[in-house]
């Protein structure tokens, strides 16, 4: 890794960053600024991960005191997060990086509309009202491992996969929902990350550096969030993203 690496993935690890704590969908701009830079698709998908796992933390930390609802819940939810992205993760370490090229494009694709839906998702689950009382249905803790697999698998809007599939769990206000949210991902991506530090291809150069650069992006988002118009910069990433994915094609 070249000083010059370093900074374009420092760079590509502010604007993933700043795009997260603004409209989400950072990691399409890390991940294929690692591969472009010469990283095996499989290692700069987990060097992502790892270095933007302190992102997180943040964010669940910044929404902690609306997780009261939820308490009751916390054992299920944990366990099955746990088991969905150590799953994702194992399966990404068996897959091959011809495979997981092959795979990316539409996983980007898939992002890029998870995305682009995200103003529909939190319109249909702005009014709901609370009402965690009862058990989480099977059919809930399947779809929430699902998602999870996804998550410690690739991850890509995994923010935005996991309030829709939250909000038909779940029947809260929506601001409770991005606070489990918050927490589920922090967990999602934490458990893949921790797996991927022990037994991954991690390139820690690069990880540093985007980690660094994501922290930094992080800050300045969350500062200028209300300055910064979210749907314009999702439209920004999600053609960006369509681009990408063509190119993985090419």
């Amino acid at each position: 890794m070249t000083a010059l690496d370093a900074l374009l993935a420092a760079l590509a690890g502010l604007a993933a960053g700043f795009v997260n704590a603004v409209a989400g969908g950072g990691t399409l701009i890390s991940f294929p600024t690692l591969v472009a830079l010469g990283v095996p698709a499989v290692s700069a998908n987990v060097t992502n991960t790892v270095a933007l796992c302190p992102g997180y933390l943040g964010g669940a930390w910044a929404q902690r005191r609306e997780l009261r609802d939820f308490a009751h819940h916390f054992r299920s939810l944990f366990i099955v997060v746990v088991i969905g992205s150590l799953g994702g993760a194992i399966l990404l370490l068996n897959t091959s990086d011809d495979a997981f090229r092959a795979v990316v494009p539409w996983l980007i694709l898939l992002a890029c509309a998870l995305l682009g839906t995200q103003n529909l998702v939190r319109r249909r689950l702005a009014h709901r009202v609370v009402d965690q009382s009862q058990p989480i249905p099977l059919w809930g803790l399947i779809a929430i491992g699902a998602t999870a697999v996804y998550g410690g698998y690739f991850g890509a809007g995994i923010g935005v996969m996991l309030l829709a599939v939250l909000g038909v769990v779940f029947s809260a206000p929506l601001n409770r929902l991005n606070a489990l949210k918050q927490a589920l991902q922090l967990a999602i991506n934490g458990v893949a990350a921790i797996w991927f530090v022990f037994t991954g291809p991690v390139h820690w150069g690069f990880a540093a550096a985007v980690a660094i650069g994501s922290l930094i992006g992080g800050s300045i988002g969350g500062r200028t969030a209300g300055r910064i118009n979210p749907d314009a910069l999702r439209a920004v990433v999600v053609a960006a993203g369509v681009v990408i994915a063509v190119r993985f094609w090419l």
